[in-house]
């Protein structure tokens, strides 16, 4: 006897319908100048340093690579090849609650050495912020974040997806003020391994 098993959860459809709703309506209401003044400080930079943990550690390392076929100096925080970050270097640093110790410890170290500031986050007020020299606000739920009030989705997924999704906006919008065509860009992909 074949016993019918019902779905215990929503079809595929309606999960891509939540992260399409949620991803549209946060991208539509990101802050311009926000990104203008983030931009200035990354393209001016001597070096670009970016730091996260978890998920969106891997968004912020995303990021990088892009930052890197521009043709820009970028290094991931923890790394072994990271030099030291000083005077007229940048940091991205990203955090949901904008409390993640590492996170708020490498902004410190940043500020301590004359780097500027990018803080990636969706609290204005938090201890990311307050160090930073541009907060760049990303209206997602953090991942302690369970009202489903800004978000249906689970733990900082908007927040993480939202931090991909507005640097590659970045990566286009930075790309479209150079004269470098895709073949330049992809000369400086990565080729090893």
């Amino acid at each position: 006897m074949t016993e019918t098993v019902e779905p215990l959860l929503g079809k595929f459809s309606d999960g891509c319908r939540i992260v399409l709703e949620e991803t549209r309506r946060v991208m539509t209401s990101l802050d311009e100048e926000d990104w203008n003044r983030a931009a200035a400080l990354i393209t001016g930079a001597r070096s670009v340093f970016v730091i996260g943990n978890g998920r969106s550690g891997l968004a912020a390392q995303m990021a990088a690579m892009r930052l890197v076929h521009l043709g820009l100096r970028v290094h991931v925080v923890g790394e072994t090849t990271a030099p030291a970050i000083g005077a007229t270097d940048t940091l991205i640093a990203v955090s949901g609650s904008g409390t993640t110790p590492p996170v708020v410890r490498s902004a410190d170290i940043a500020r301590d050495n004359g780097a500027d500031v990018v803080a990636i986050t969706t609290a204005p007020t938090s201890p990311l912020a307050q160090r930073a020299d541009v907060v760049v606000i990303l209206p997602a739920a953090d991942k302690q974040d369970h009202t489903v009030s800004t978000s249906r989705q689970y733990a900082g997924s908007l927040f993480e997806q939202m931090v991909l999704l507005a640097f590659d906006a970045q990566f286009h919008a930075l790309w479209a003020n150079t004269n470098q065509t895709a073949e330049r860009l992809w000369a400086r992909h990565a080729n090893l391994g």
